[in-house]
């Protein structure tokens, strides 16, 4: 597990690590970055008092370098990557590597099942959950078990981890999904389980969210420039969503200085664009936040658009190298 500032959600982590049901040896081994929130306090408190968890320096800070230098002093031959935000249920590391065992697969993962407290974190959960929020792919909606592009977190086999060179400390989000492309390059295989289903908290705020998601579209639009071969369309649906609202808006406002000026003012028509991506938002706010509540459907009415426009913006400056130092955007609170 890389910490790095989770003085707010790492004991919760921790914790569900040290209670699974696993009849087996294991160990908790946690990549400590620079912190200043007390998250190094607390690490090492939870270290003195059980002897399986191990922490080790992350001087780097960033989440591959964190799982990397885990993996490394580590010592057992299946390593199950774990974050920070996630709570695993007790029989999470005993299914992952009995299917490990079962299928032969080099990794093997689950569903990130996203679930907030607060309205807000609910809304973000919500959205996380739903095809129109993050694509519907199966780790976040479910669906059959088989092989799969990617997976949520994982349960490798530490010698494909050696074989393939690990993870990509240049990628600072994505680096899941590009060490996965490099493991069935390599002619192995990643599985994906509904069985695996693990807790994950979303970000508390709309600012840490809209952070969070410009990172992520960055390093997506990023991965897809490189990658171009291992990319399905659906990651292309967000920025030609935000050209399309942007070049509607500024078509219909040239309409309104059309008719301004006495012209027929046809460009009016750009307003489509705007209105059939609102109707599809409130559309969705209905089928989706039904049974939480006004606040947390008020709230997805918020937080669906900003997760699709900084998503969007962000991968259209990573596909188009428009950004001047993209490793500065790792998406985490620091």
């Amino acid at each position: 597990m890389p910490v790095l500032n989770e003085a707010s959600h790492v004991r919760a982590a921790v914790q569900s690590l040290l209670e699974q049901d696993y009849d087996g040896p294991f160990e908790v081994t946690l990549a400590l970055g620079p912190s200043i929130d007390g998250t190094t306090e607390l690490v090492e408190e939870m270290a003195a008092v059980d002897p399986r968890i191990r922490v080790v320096a992350n001087e780097v800070g960033s989440t591959p370098a964190g799982l990397n230098i885990a993996i490394r002093a580590s010592t057992f031959p299946v390593v199950i990557r774990v974050d920070a935000h996630s709570v695993l249920p007790r029989d999470y590391a005993r299914i992952a590597v009995e299917t490990l065992q079962r299928t032969g697969a080099d990794n093997v993962g689950g569903i990130m099942d996203a679930q907030g407290t607060a309205p807000f974190q609910q809304a973000v959960a919500r959205a996380y959950g739903t095809r129109i929020g993050l694509g519907g792919t199966p780790l976040h909606v479910g669906g059959p078990e088989g092989e799969a592009e990617t997976v949520y977190l994982g349960c490798f086999r530490r010698d494909s981890l050696l074989r393939v060179g690990m993870f990509d400390e240049g990628i600072k989000r994505g680096q899941d999904w590009e060490l996965n492309r490099r493991l069935r390059e390599h002619g192995g295989s990643v599985w994906f389980t509904p069985a695996l289903k693990v807790t994950y908290r979303p970000r508390p705020s709309l600012s840490r969210l809209a952070r969070q998601m410009v990172s992520t579209g960055l390093w997506r639009g990023e991965l897809a420039r490189r990658f171009p071969e291992s990319n399905g369309l659906r990651y292309f649906a967000p920025p030609v969503m935000v050209l399309g609202v942007t070049i509607g808006i500024l078509l219909g406002l040239a309409g309104l200085v059309q008719v301004l000026l006495g012209g027929p003012g046809w460009l009016l028509l750009g307003f489509l664009a705007p209105l059939a991506y609102l109707l599809i938002v409130v559309a969705a706010t209905i089928a989706s936040t039904r049974s939480d509540g006004v606040r947390v459907a008020l709230w997805f009415l918020v937080v669906l658009p900003c997760i699709h426009f900084c998503w969007g913006i962000g991968f259209l400056l990573g596909y188009l190298k428009l950004t001047t130092n993209i490793s500065a955007h790792t998406g985490r609170h620091q």
